[in-house]
């Protein structure tokens, strides 16, 4: 039975993949044709859909009464971008450089908002007011992306009121060879949330069968799981020279996790940490993992392939540290 659900995770990994390359080309096709920037695209609109594997199993859990699975999940998810799929993604490509000028205001925000829902269960409940937070932030930073854009809109359309009003106008006026794109983008997009969130259901029954702790389900097995559709995009992103999309894409899903996964999953129930020594562990984790990426991306403008290997390495090490 382990052998079948392995196999099955293999073949469901290849169609995630193969999703993430079609979903790739056709971002980038995209964003050259309504004048987006590729950052803002990748971090808000791809982020997104990459996160919804987590968002599924946020809304899931909270609907069966289980919503600490969803804040393991979130929490686990979080670590693994950072330093399995940052990790994985620059050792084989050898180096990764930082292009753009997101550093120094994204990595910030990320950073925030990775530790926000951490600090609002320290009282060990998250509430529906904490949820309600948690998605006001994620709405401040998506519009905070697009606002420069929507200015300039602004200027050349001063009838309409509404900026995707606006954006879905500039998607009508694309040539029909160009539409094609818009639709291998949803395919991609429905192709990679779909096997990923088949991925999560069998990798949760593979977590049963091999007497896995419930209680590491979300921070390991699944997280790991939802963080699929991260990994097939960073290596693909890397491959087609888009560093750019590779951190946008990182950091927009750190972001959409701790914010709007986790926001709406509270919204519907409430949260309520019983282990907190072992979610305590894990956000200490995170803000390590996560400081020692941003000083080596800082410090020389790049990630080199040694220190993709350390946070492999701490990864390793967090997984250990969690099932001793």
């Amino acid at each position: 039975m382990i052998p079948g659900l392995i196999i099955i995770i293999l073949i469901l990994s290849f169609v995630l993949i193969k999703a993430a390359d079609m979903v790739v080309v056709s971002l980038r096709r995209i964003s050259k044709v309504t004048h987006t920037g590729v950052f803002a695209l990748s971090a808000v609109l791809l982020a997104l859909g990459t996160s919804l594997p987590e968002l599924f199993v946020a809304i899931t859990s909270a609907l069966e009464g289980s919503p600490t699975l969803s804040f393991g999940n979130v929490l686990g998810a979080n670590i693994a971008n950072i330093s399995l799929v940052a990790g994985l993604s620059a050792f084989f490509a050898g180096k990764v450089y930082v292009q753009g000028g997101f550093l120094k205001k994204d990595v910030i925000i990320a950073l925030i908002a990775g530790v926000l829902p951490l600090f609002l269960v320290l009282d060990k409940t998250l509430s529906r007011v904490d949820g309600m937070i948690l998605l006001s932030v994620y709405g401040a930073y998506s519009s905070s992306l697009f606002r420069k854009r929507f200015m300039q809109i602004a200027k050349e359309q001063q009838e309409e009121t509404s900026f995707i009003y606006r954006l879905t106008r500039r998607f009508n006026h694309i040539d029909s060879a160009k539409s094609k794109e818009i639709g291998r983008l949803f395919i991609g997009v429905a192709l990679l949330l779909g096997s990923a969130d088949a991925i999560v259901r069998v990798a949760q029954q593979l977590a049963l069968l091999a007497n896995i702790p419930v209680l590491l389900v979300g921070l390991i097995v699944i997280s790991i799981g939802t963080t699929l559709p991260e990994v097939a995009f960073s290596f693909r992103a890397i491959e087609d020279h888009e560093p750019t999309m590779f951190f946008g894409n990182l950091l927009g899903s750190i972001i959409a996790n701790s914010t709007l996964v986790l926001g709406v999953a509270t919204v519907i129930t409430p949260i309520r940490i019983v282990a907190l020594e072992e979610y305590t562990e894990a956000a200490m984790s995170f803000i390590l993992i996560f400081l020692t990426f941003w000083f080596f991306i800082k410090s020389k403008g790049r990630l080199d392939r040694w220190e993709a290997g350390l946070l492999l390495v701490l990864y390793l090490i967090f997984v250990i540290v969690e099932f001793v």
